[in-house]
């Protein structure tokens, strides 16, 4: 017995940049280790399974695996699966809900564009930059401030701002990454006109880099304005380009809205575009 799947990248307008997303149809037969298996054979930063929601509210449950782990959220996913299902007739245009680990999370498709809203935002006090640059390859001479933050719209990263030039040198230390634990780290240098160069480090969920990063890019929302880099009320935009140095550009279009100089909710857009399509054998 076969199941469909698909091979979609995400947070691009052509095939072989963004993030490249296996989703997998009809796997309500499957069980975890099941989908954990197959994961392990696309082998990408994450395979997806959209199944029936448990919550009537929603319109589908996604259970979102990396080679090592499930996920309870993630961004490109999210995004790549939403389209692939509007795609397929399987959703209709505009506002769909998403049931996963982060809880019920809205996604509006129109056109080319997917736009997920973001869980509840987290952000943790300033902690010291020292591991976290040790865990990049970086000095702390590099970091353009003195602290790093973990914050989040459903999953964490450590957020670490150095200058422009350092981005690009940035080079994974795995040891050091399972050693400040959670998921990964995001890279990255900004640009008060709102624009991001970012890499993201996933070490923990076996990714050692991932070309587009949609929770890490609503989640670095989170740590601007904690980090006073956009404002404390009001909306503000700012693009994240990733994906450079692998030789994957991608872009991901984000809003932050904030009350009381925290974050209230994020979301970030993107494109998707389709590459592959056949059928794999259930485990």
């Amino acid at each position: 017995m076969t199941l469909a799947y698909h091979v979609v990248d995400v947070f691009t307008d052509r095939a072989f940049a963004g993030n490249p997303l296996a989703v997998v149809l009809d796997g309500d037969v499957l069980s975890t280790g099941q989908m954990q298996t197959l994961a392990r054979e696309f082998n990408l930063s994450e395979t997806t399974f959209p199944v029936g929601a448990t919550d009537p509210a929603a319109d589908y449950r996604l259970r979102i695996f990396t080679p090592a782990a499930e996920l309870p959220f993630a961004g490109h996913p999210s995004v790549g699966t939403a389209w692939l299902l509007r795609s397929l007739g399987r959703v209709g245009t505009g506002r769909v809900v998403q049931e996963c680990g982060a809880g019920l999370l809205p996604l509006e498709i129109h056109g080319d564009v997917v736009t997920l809203t973001g869980g509840q935002p987290s952000v943790s006090d300033p902690l010291d930059v020292e591991p976290f640059c040790a865990a990049v390859g970086l000095l702390p001479d590099d970091a353009a401030g003195p602290t790093v933050r973990w914050a989040g719209t459903g999953l964490e990263f450590a957020f670490l701002q150095v200058g422009t030039d350092a981005v690009a040198r940035s080079s994974p230390n795995l040891a050091a990454l399972a050693a400040i634990g959670g998921v990964g780290v995001s890279v990255f240098s900004w640009d008060p006109e709102g624009r991001v160069h970012a890499r993201v480090f996933a070490a923990a969920a076996g990714v050692p880099e991932d070309p587009a990063t949609g929770s890490a890019a609503l989640g670095l929302g989170v740590h601007l304005v904690a980090a006073g880099l956009l404002p404390g009320d009001g909306e503000s935009s700012y693009v994240v380009e990733q994906g450079l140095e692998m030789g994957r550009p991608s872009r991901l279009a984000c809003v932050v809205r904030a009350e009381g100089g925290r974050a209230v909710e994020a979301r970030v857009s993107g494109t998707v575009f389709p590459v592959a399509a056949g059928r794999i054998a259930i485990p």
